[in-house]
């Protein structure tokens, strides 16, 4: 008889929720936090200060704020792109597939999040200095929601057509 459809489904979503749950203590925890979290924010935040100042002048950095003459922004927790990551990561971890396809998977895709979300840091920025009054719509509604979406459809890409299946166990 063979093996009912549903039971792989129930098995990754319960693996996706423990990865998440793991993956969101560790954050959660103070030292993380201070010692990895901060600083990478600070990365991006620089990142993204220097792709602005590729386009026009006059951005500069003090730790996770984004300072000109005219606007300000401070690349918090929830605007890192962290999160988008940790979702996208616990899914690569739940997927039955490889070691070696989910590494790859995880660095592919974590590091192409990060770079979208220096374009999307760099366009809030550039909103909050011209056009202020879509900036909070951007902000909370379309970046938001583009990250994310993104971070699914990599995964639904990287599952369908790069995941390597490990190899069924001999009985």
């Amino acid at each position: 008889m063979a093996a009912s459809p549903v039971k792989p489904r129930i098995i990754f979503v319960a693996k996706f929720g423990a990865a998440l749950l793991i993956l969101y203590a560790v954050i959660a925890l103070n030292q993380v936090n201070d010692a990895v979290i901060v600083p990478f924010t600070e990365v991006v935040a620089r990142g993204s200060a220097g792709l602005l100042r590729g386009i026009e002048g006059g951005v500069d950095t003090q730790g996770t704020i984004m300072r000109s003459a005219r606007f300000a922004l401070d690349v918090r927790n929830g605007c890192n792109g962290v999160e988008a990551t940790l979702l996208l990561a616990a899914a690569i971890l739940a997927f039955p597939a490889t070691l070696r396809s989910r590494l790859i998977g995880l660095v592919i895709c974590s590091v192409a999040i990060e770079l979208l979300n220096i374009v999307r840091l760099s366009s809030l920025f550039w909103l909050g200095e011209h056009y202020r009054q879509v900036f909070d719509l951007f902000h909370v509604a379309v970046w938001q929601s583009l990250i994310i979406l993104a971070a699914i459809s990599m995964f639904v890409l990287w599952s369908w057509k790069f995941a390597e299946r490990p190899l069924a166990k001999s009985r």
